[in-house]
């Protein structure tokens, strides 16, 4: 994971996101947010603690290396979402 993405989300927000600071942070509605875990669609670790549901600054700046990732493979052409492995383009 990228140390400035980890450094800077450190300092917005602390240790640990909450449900509204990682639907910020990945420009969607909270009720959005929780339907996409729950399908399965974003695989973010997340865990609960006093009733409500937090992610680790680290596990946060992971999934937003992996994603900054698959965007720069799909925008080369060399990603496939179907089997999610790289591709030649040619």
């Amino acid at each position: 994971m990228s140390f400035l993405t980890t450094a800077y989300l450190l300092e917005r927000f602390g240790p640990r996101l909450g449900m509204d600071e990682i639907a910020e942070v990945l420009g969607m509605s909270k009720g959005t947010l929780h339907n996409r875990i729950y399908r399965g669609e974003i695989d973010l670790v997340t865990y609960l603690d006093g009733g409500k549901r937090y992610a680790d600054v680290r596990d946060m700046a992971g999934y937003l290396d992996l994603m900054r990732g698959r965007g720069a493979s799909r925008a080369s052409g060399s990603y496939t979402a179907e089997a999610g492995s790289t591709t030649d383009a040619h």
